[in-house]
C-alpha cells in the first residue's frame, strides 16, 4: 500500500489530534498537521486525504474566528474533487456548513461523556462503518448540532437525542459529530474549562479513572476504523457510490 499523506486541520490548541497520530501513523500515513488560526492552510494538491478536528468555537463564528471560512472551502473542495475527509465534532460541523447542510446550538442540550450511537442500514454499505457494531460507544463533547446534513448525504449514524450522528456526503467525506481522538487528559482539561457542558454527563463519566477505562473500549472500535479511513486513502478501499450531485461550494 503507497502511504497516503493527510492533511490534519486543528482548529483550536485545546483539540490535538492525540491517539489519532498513533492510529494514522501505524496505518502507513504521513501527517501534515495545520492550524489555520496560526497560518494559511496548504492546496489539497498534494493530499490524498484530509482529517478536521474539534474545537471550542462555532462552525459559523466567522466573526470571531475568520479562518473557519477557509477551512470550510477547502472541505467543500476536498468533497467536491473527492478527496476523502473525516471531519471529527467541529469538523464534522464545518463539513455539513461547506456542503449545504446546517448546524445550530443543539435543541435537546448539550451531550457530554460516553454514549452510544447506532448504525443506520445504510452503514451496512459503506466502506469505513461496515464493520462497526450496531451500537459503538463514542465520546460526547458538544453543544451545538448538525440540524440539517447536506443535500443527498448518507446518514450512518443516530442517537435518540441527536439524530445526525454520523453521515456520508460526496464518495468519502464522512463526519463524526463525536470525539474519537481524545486521550483522558484531553477531555479532564475540557472538563475543566467548559464546567456546565460537562455537568451534562452522567454522574462518574468523566472521573479519570472512568474515563482510562473508556478509551481502552473506545480504542477496540476507532482505531481500526481510523486504519480503514487511511486504507480509503490510499486507494486500497473503492469509495461509496456517489448519491450527491452538484455539491454547493462554500
Amino acid at each position: 500500500m503507497t502511504s497516503p499523506r493527510l492533511l490534519v486541520i486543528q482548529p483550536s490548541k485545546l483539540d490535538p489530534p492525540a491517539r489519532l497520530i498513533d492510529w494514522l501513523t501505524t496505518a502507513g500515513a504521513v501527517l501534515d498537521v495545520a492550524e489555520p488560526a496560526e497560518a494559511e492552510l496548504p492546496g489539497l494538491e498534494n493530499y490524498q486525504g484530509v482529517v478536521c478536528l474539534g474545537g471550542e468555537m462555532g462552525a459559523l463564528d466567522d466573526a470571531v474566528h475568520p479562518w473557519l471560512a477557509s477551512v470550510r472551502q477547502l472541505l467543500s473542495k476536498a468533497v467536491a474533487n473527492r478527496v476523502p475527509v473525516l471531519g471529527i465534532c467541529l469538523g464534522a460541523q464545518l463539513l455539513a456548513v461547506a456542503t449545504g447542510g446546517q448546524v445550530r446550538v443543539g435543541r435537546q442540550g448539550p451531550e457530554a461523556g460516553v454514549m452510544l450511537v447506532a448504525k443506520r442500514d445504510s452503514a451496512a454499505a459503506d466502506p469505513l462503518f461496515a464493520d462497526l457494531p450496531l451500537t459503538p460507544d463514542v465520546l460526547q463533547f458538544h453543544n451545538d448540532e448538525i440540524s440539517s446534513l447536506p443535500p443527498a448525504a448518507e446518514l450512518l449514524a443516530s442517537s435518540p437525542r441527536y439524530q445526525n450522528q454520523a453521515f456520508r456526503v460526496g464518495q468519502s467525506g464522512y463526519g463524526v459529530q463525536f470525539h474519537i481522538e481524545t486521550t483522558p487528559a484531553v477531555v479532564l482539561e475540557w472538563a475543566q474549562r467548559a464546567p456546565e457542558l460537562a455537568a451534562s454527563a452522567r454522574s462518574g463519566q468523566l472521573e479519570p479513572d472512568s474515563l482510562t477505562e473508556a478509551h481502552l473500549t473506545l480504542a477496540e472500535v476507532w482505531q481500526p476504523f481510523t486504519e480503514r479511513f487511511v486504507q480509503l486513502s490510499a486507494g486500497v478501499f473503492a469509495p461509496a457510490r456517489d448519491k450527491s450531485r452538484n455539491l454547493p461550494l462554500a
